[in-house]
């Protein structure tokens, strides 16, 4: 596994210890004290006031640096949980999830035991706008917080693969005769092509409704909305 850069480092201490909204110096302390009784490891800046050091965001970096790279996942993690509510925070998380997924022990979301995903991207990955979009849900998805966003983010992606693969710069919701021609044209039965354009018109219905104009986003639906983009995803692009 890759060890988490510096850089990265360094910028989730400007996040988390971000002067007006983030982590105050006795909260660095106090977290970094208990960590480093957990993990067995010293750390500089353990309490306050902080010594020879320009700012907070200095103190929790210095810290964070004493631990291997699990170890500043896992605190990352949590961290990114206790300050969901900062500005930037969900975004990191984000960041932390898809640039080292290796790290993740979140084997209790079904969706990354789910062989769909993965075949999804490979056959999804000649269509780059998509796949970047679809990658980017899963990560979300994985990072369990900003749901409503994953979900626009799918419907995005299946629009951009669909303006591929059709010709066209048609929404989403405009597409249904385009992929009915395109399905007849595959060989695809009438039956199963008028099944598939059902449940995608119910589907640019659900996102119109809960989505693009609402954030009312049912927490037990999404990874059935993933398991059905990536199932059209997979119907269109498999050869």
């Amino acid at each position: 596994m890759k060890p988490i850069s510096n850089v990265f480092l360094t910028h989730a201490s400007d996040v988390l210890a971000e002067t007006q909204h983030g982590m105050t110096s006795t909260q660095i302390a106090k977290f970094f004290s208990a960590k480093s009784l957990d993990y067995g490891v010293d750390v500089p800046y353990y309490k306050t006031p902080f010594a020879d050091v320009p700012n907070k965001r200095t103190a929790f970096l210095e810290n964070l640096q004493k631990f291997d790279s699990v170890q500043q996942f896992e605190i990352l993690t949590e961290l990114a949980e206790d300050y969901k509510e900062v500005p930037g925070v969900p975004e990191l998380n984000i960041k932390l999830f898809s640039q080292y997924p290796d790290y993740s022990k979140k084997k209790d979301n079904a969706l990354f035991d789910n062989e769909l995903a993965e075949e999804t991207k490979h056959w999804l990955e000649p269509f780059k706008k998509s796949y970047t979009l679809y990658a980017e849900a899963l990560a979300k998805m994985k990072a369990g917080n900003l749901q409503r966003n994953l979900i626009d983010d799918l419907r995005l992606s299946l629009e951009l693969l669909l303006k591929e693969v059709l010709g066209n710069d048609k929404p989403l919701e405009k597409q249904i005769g385009d992929v009915g021609a395109f399905q007849k044209n595959k060989g695809i039965s009438a039956e199963t092509t008028n099944m598939f354009n059902t449940l995608l018109d119910y589907y640019g219905k659900y996102q119109n409704k809960y989505i693009k104009h609402d954030d009312n986003v049912n927490g037990k639906e999404v990874e059935f909305i993933v398991d059905l983009t990536s199932s059209f995803m997979k119907f269109i692009t498999k050869k």
